[in-house]
């Protein structure tokens, strides 16, 4: 494939958390380093994917500017420091691997959790907002509209996409599931560490409960909760907010349980409250389902019901590898085909123009109703000629045997001779 498809990289796999948090891009900073990039190094096509476990760029041109693009980026993070920082990037020259890359990681095979059920729509984000800079032009778009289509059939095909793999999300769809009997239900979200971070993440798309979050430091929820859905709370608040709270989720690290059944025991609990703690050592005291209307679910229960979803997951990549090597597979011979497509053009408008010079000779002396017999009749030949050197010049594409083909439609037809027409226009 000559199309020159290049990538920049960094993820879970090449970079720890603390530092893909520096280089993350929130929707307005990856607006504005897309502008940016297209001011700056000329850029037609390009696409940004940035999430909480990998910063990604993919780009066209023919010479290859990753090392420029990551600097660049650091630099609008503020990282001047940019030699810290560039050993944690992947950079991918080769058009095929880049397209497969993508591809693996618009269907979850490369995410943290393996089928990740939020990375498809963050994955059409990222694609609206390069066709809203004019930053998507033909091969982008199909691109990922055959992204899509494979996304369709991952989904319908395979149970790639089934249950919830990881702690965080099955916390997610558990709390989901127990709302479902409570009018207007309220969750609790207490501790902020690594896995309370994630049960935030798997929420802010969610509009099923109104989503409290509390910290030991209120600055740190307050910075979580900018531009979420989320209500923040004083620790201090803690026993108020329990009290108002239907569903509880704490992954706060202590020593000791902060919830406990004496404290529990002052509540006038009138409906069920459900309890889910994820804390190692356990933030929850043992035993408080004891107490009338208590629920207790600890990170045992959730593990379980994690490890059998990414079992079942697991069990269907080979499914998923077969599905984008057939996506990959049809997409090349597009674009190989879109190579040949002025030269299908000019063919076309070479024989069309013929066609007319020799109607024009002909038309004195004939009736109207006669011209226009001669025009289907010259028309429906023209097609019928240009029918087979279509078909050969397209199944030499996919054979990459085109070159030769070409070259020999150019001499055969002196086609430069001939205006081109937009090559972009879609081939019949």
């Amino acid at each position: 494939m000559s199309i020159p498809f290049k990538s920049i990289s960094i993820s879970h796999r090449s970079a720890p958390l603390t530092i893909r948090e520096q280089v993350a891009l929130n929707e307005e900073e990856s607006r504005a380093f897309a502008i940016k990039c297209k001011d700056l190094f000329g850029l037609q096509e390009m696409l940004i994917v940035s999430t909480c476990n990998r910063t990604e760029v993919y780009y066209n041109t023919p010479e290859d500017i990753s090392s420029d693009l990551v600097k660049s980026l650091l630099i609008e993070k503020g990282l001047h420091q940019t030699q810290e920082y560039t050993p944690y990037f992947h950079h991918e020259a080769d058009a095929e691997a880049s397209l497969r890359h993508l591809f693996e990681v618009a269907t979850g095979l490369q995410s943290k959790v393996v089928g990740d059920l939020q990375i498809p729509n963050q994955i059409k984000k990222a694609y609206q907002q390069s066709a809203d800079l004019n930053l998507a032009g033909p091969y982008l778009h199909r691109l990922m509209h055959t992204i899509f289509y494979a996304n369709k059939r991952v989904a319908q095909e395979t149970s790639f996409r089934d249950g919830a793999a990881s702690v965080s999300y099955a916390t997610v769809a558990l709390a989901e599931e127990l709302s479902q009997a409570i009018a207007q239900p309220k969750v609790l979200i207490l501790g902020l560490g690594e896995i309370g971070l994630d049960v935030c993440k798997n929420m802010e798309d969610k509009d099923f409960a109104e989503i409290t979050i509390m910290n030991r430091t209120l600055e740190k929820a307050e910075k979580i909760a900018h531009d979420k859905p989320f209500r923040v709370a004083p620790i201090e608040d803690l026993w108020k907010e329990i009290a108002q709270a239907d569903i509880i989720i704490s992954s706060v690290r202590n020593q000791e349980p902060i919830i406990t059944q004496a404290e529990l025991k002052k509540l006038s609990i009138l409906t069920f409250k459900y309890f889910i703690d994820l804390s190692v050592p356990r933030s929850i005291e043992e035993g408080i389902e004891k107490i009338s209307g208590v629920l207790l679910y600890n990170i045992d229960t959730l593990k379980e019901r994690a490890d059998e979803a990414l079992r079942i997951r697991m069990a269907s990549v080979p499914d998923v590898r077969r599905i984008i090597d057939e996506s990959v597979i049809s997409f090349n011979d597009w674009s190989k085909e879109m190579e040949v497509s002025p030269t299908i053009h000019k063919l076309k408008n070479a024989l069309e123009q013929i066609r007319k010079e020799e109607i024009n000779r002909h038309l004195k002396g004939l009736n109207p109703q006669e011209a226009e017999k001669l025009e289907k009749i010259t028309a429906s030949l023209v097609q019928k000629i240009i029918k087979q050197p279509i078909i050969h010049l397209k199944a030499a594409c996919k054979r990459g045997e085109s070159d030769s083909m070409v070259d020999a439609l150019n001499d055969l037809f002196n086609l430069e001779a001939y205006e081109e027409v937009d090559s972009n226009s879609p081939i019949q």
